[in-house]
């Protein structure tokens, strides 16, 4: 995802704000790391540089 994106999106619980972790940019690219509600402090992954912003639990846990 792009850094960019951050100015429109917003939790799905509460609509605050995100707060972006990346653990892994390529050039302007955003491919891995976390967005965390600034309110209610849920978690959404960013993996392969898409955002999962389902509720906890409408989420597919990652086969181990």
């Amino acid at each position: 995802m792009k850094e960019d994106l951050m100015d429109i999106i917003c939790c799905p619980l509460d609509k605050h704000d995100l707060d972006l972790d990346v653990s892994e940019r390529d050039d302007e690219e955003i491919l891995a790391g976390t967005l965390t509600c600034t309110e209610c402090g849920e978690s959404f992954p960013i993996e392969d540089g898409i955002p999962n912003l389902l509720p906890p639990d409408m989420r597919e846990e990652a086969p181990s």
